[in-house]
């Protein structure tokens, strides 16, 4: 290489290195938030939504960070006044992509597309190329995938497991990405008793104790939706009751940490807590 072209080479990696440790993000993703603090940093993060935290993020409630309103309430004034020079948002806040893109540049950090470990990797070397620590994102992405293909192998043989959602006592199926594409755990055939109902670009499966009977999980999974907002929590005598009584008495019942599972998910931090957990539970 001449020296001129190797001078002017160093010269664009060391001003996108500086632009980048500039970085100002408002992020409306906890997930993104999860990885961002997995890599170190947060001193480039200004403003977040701080109605719910999950508690392993609870130093970013605190005055040197902008609080953003809600996850589907925005408040544009304060996103604003926390200057960013990127905003990161997900589906919940589509409809306020113009009003961002009048403040500051935005990404969508939603999880798109067939293959969710896919998905994830690029997203967090989307994050990580905006933050200017790429070498720490593939680090951290060789470690977890690691330990996902350990895990992996020991759960071969897993127990039939089904994971539910559960809103303000309703439950619905939910085939998460985390049990059963980034795990590999079967997802478990539904009997005819269950029917799905289509609202929008959205489907959702209800399930009753009885079908769930008919189901026969070996484990059963619950994302608590309403804990993870701060409504009222699902009650698990009563849940177990209704398994003993639907003929399941020997399923086990395990409600996994609510805003980790419907919040924060998709982060570097959060997906190994996910994956400890339904290990956990096996």
């Amino acid at each position: 290489m001449k020296p001129t072209i190797l001078v002017t080479t160093l010269l664009v990696t060391a001003v996108s290195s500086v632009a980048h440790a500039q970085e100002r993000i408002a992020t409306f993703d906890l997930g993104s938030l999860d990885t961002l603090d997995a890599l170190g940093v947060s001193d480039q993060i200004v403003g977040i939504p701080k109605q719910i935290l999950p508690d392993y993020l609870s130093t970013y409630n605190d005055d040197a960070y902008t609080d953003l309103g809600g996850l589907r309430s925005p408040d544009l004034e304060a996103v604003a006044a926390s200057e960013p020079s990127l905003i990161l948002y997900t589906g919940r806040q589509g409809e306020w992509e113009s009003e961002f893109e009048e403040i500051a540049p935005v990404l969508n950090t939603s999880l798109q597309g067939d293959d969710y470990l896919v998905a994830f990797d690029d997203n967090v070397r989307q994050l990580a190329s905006h933050a200017g620590v790429e070498e720490r994102a593939e680090e951290a992405l060789k470690e977890l995938h690691a330990d996902i293909e350990n895990h992996r192998q020991a759960l071969d043989e897993a127990l039939r497991v089904l994971v539910v959602t559960s809103n303000d006592g309703n439950l619905g199926l939910n085939t998460h990405p985390v049990v059963h594409d980034v795990l590999g755990i079967q997802t478990l055939e539904m009997p005819d008793s269950v029917t799905s109902i289509t609202r929008g670009s959205r489907t959702f499966t209800p399930l009753t104790m009885d079908a769930i009977g008919e189901i026969q999980p070996d484990v059963l999974l619950v994302v608590d939706r309403s804990a993870a907002i701060g409504n009222e929590a699902a009650d698990t005598n009563a849940l177990e009751q209704a398994l003993a009584d639907a003929g399941t008495p020997d399923t086990r019942l395990v409600v996994l940490t609510p805003a980790l599972w419907y919040l924060s998910g998709g982060g570097l931090q959060s997906l190994k807590l996910q994956i400890d957990e339904v290990v956990e539970a096996l």
